[in-house]
């Protein structure tokens, strides 16, 4: 059973969902935009009888406390600062496992650049970083980041109703399959004071992650981590280009090329879980 807490980090009050015993093998979640730790209520029911599981919510999304961007600053490195101080705060420390989706990559390779020690295997899930992994979307994205702060076309568009819509039905074969229930719930968070203004500041920030991309690559060649990717084939962020050139890093990791776009899981759930377990099984724990 999954149960959902908050614990005090950073000054905030941070959200997070925690499943399976423990004692077992870590994993933990980090999601992407413009979900929240909704995006693995599945997944984290489907593997607690082998892992103990966290996500966490970042600030600006889901149920994690949303501090005015006037007074906060909405960056890639300050959520992972956040998401460090909770884990310590929760005492979920390693020895892990890594699934990063989306922002979950920026955010995971932050992290791990502050605890080798801590992550010894991952899992990817069309979390890009290399400049052939982006889409055509990026193009009209890229003439609006860092240019100004919070509202310069085209990057507002992507908080719109349609587009919220879009990323979760966009290149999955069969849209009936995925619950309106997620494009709503995100739309009502962004409804708040100050979440489209954080949202904003994200992408603003995210020519940092880019920069970053030979970095994380270095680290990748050098360090061999054992790493499962499951890359969903049609995303409408990141093409599947990105998830082959891992293999150019890491040519042991294992490749499963979903049917599916951005939020996977929501009709690869059973495949998806069952590569996570035979993974850790054949690889991780041999």
């Amino acid at each position: 059973m999954t149960s959902f807490r908050t614990v005090s980090a950073g000054g905030l009050e941070v959200f997070y969902r925690e499943a399976g015993k423990p004692g077992a093998p870590k994993l933990l979640l980090l999601g992407g935009f413009p979900s929240s730790s909704h995006q693995f209520r599945n997944l984290m029911p489907a593997l607690a009888d082998r892992f103990h599981l966290v996500a966490i919510d970042y600030p600006g999304s889901g149920n994690t406390e949303l501090p005015d961007p006037a007074n906060w600053e909405y960056t890639f490195d300050h959520l992972a600062e956040i998401v460090d101080e909770t884990l310590l705060a929760i005492d979920f420390t390693g020895p892990m496992g890594l699934y990063m989706q989306d922002h979950g990559g920026p955010v995971g390779n932050r992290l791990i650049s502050l605890h080798r020690d801590w992550f010894q295997w991952q899992i990817i899930q069309n979390a890009n970083i290399y400049e052939e992994g982006l889409t055509e979307l990026w193009d009209g994205l890229r003439n609006g980041l860092g240019v100004g702060r919070s509202t310069e076309p085209p990057i507002d568009v992507l908080l719109e109703p349609e587009t919220v819509q879009a990323i979760y039905v966009t290149g999955h074969p069969d849209p009936a399959k995925i619950s309106p229930d997620n494009w709503n719930l995100d739309l009502h968070f962004l409804t708040r004071p100050n979440a489209r203004t954080a949202q904003l500041e994200l992408f603003h920030d995210y020519r940092t992650n880019i920069a970053m991309y030979p970095a994380w690559q270095a680290r990748l060649r050098r360090d061999q981590p054992k790493t499962l990717i499951c890359w969903g084939q049609r995303d409408i962020f990141f093409t599947p280009a990105g998830g082959e050139a891992y293999l150019c890093e890491l040519p042991d990791a294992k490749l499963v090329r979903l049917d599916s776009g951005h939020f996977a899981l929501e009709d690869c759930l059973q495949q998806i879980a069952d590569e996570i377990s035979t993974f850790y099984d054949e690889v991780v724990k041999s």
